[in-house]
């Protein structure tokens, strides 16, 4: 079914702040305002709530949201800097090379896994289907290896366990080894600089 036209996200200059996405979303009970970085500003709509009351929340936040936009600023500067863009990554390359890394670590655990695809994703290093399928980032090669290691890990322990439970987490950490630690350094790593 495609989506409700009226619930389509909207991005809107603020003055003063900026671009801003305006989501609607019929779960949502309150406006709401989030800053990502890299994403920018986006603002949460509860259902039946008018787009210039959504804007007109967000210019009564300006001086909240100045601040908040300046601290995000040096936040997406220190991930640029954590996160070097590596040279371009050849997509037959990358494919060949975490195929069969992935499939080294499955051997090595005892993980069965059905069809995998690589290609270059904005927003997840991975993730694993109902049926076991296994989907990439090629990004992964900028990772160091043994982080690269701990994603394709954290996939073949859904093939497992579909959730991400204390179970979950003690079979990534049998297969891994510091699982919280690797996670915690994962996330200085923004794909968005990659």
């Amino acid at each position: 079914m495609p989506p409700r036209p009226d619930l389509q996200p909207l991005t809107i200059d603020v003055p003063g702040v900026g671009p801003v996405v305006f989501a609607p979303s019929p779960r949502a009970r309150r406006l709401s305002i989030v800053l990502r970085p890299f994403a920018g500003v986006r603002v949460t709509m509860p259902k039946g709530v008018a787009l210039a009351r959504a804007a007109a929340f967000v210019t009564s936040k300006r001086p909240w949201l100045s601040e908040k936009i300046a601290e995000m600023r040096q936040l997406e500067e220190r991930l640029a800097a954590r996160s070097p863009r590596g040279p371009a990554i050849d997509p037959a390359a990358a494919r060949e090379r975490i195929e069969s890394r992935l499939a080294d670590l499955a051997v090595r655990h005892g993980f069965r896994f059905g069809r995998v695809s690589v290609r270059c994703q904005k927003s997840r290093w991975g993730s694993c289907s109902a049926r076991n399928d296994i989907s990439l980032n090629r990004k992964l090669l900028a990772l160091p290896p043994e982080l690269m290691d701990f994603v394709l890990l954290h996939e073949l322990v859904h093939t497992r366990i579909k959730n991400h439970g204390p179970e979950f987490w003690a079979e990534l950490e049998r297969v891994a080894g510091s699982a919280r630690e690797k996670a915690a350094r994962l996330r200085g790593y923004h794909l968005a600089v990659l």
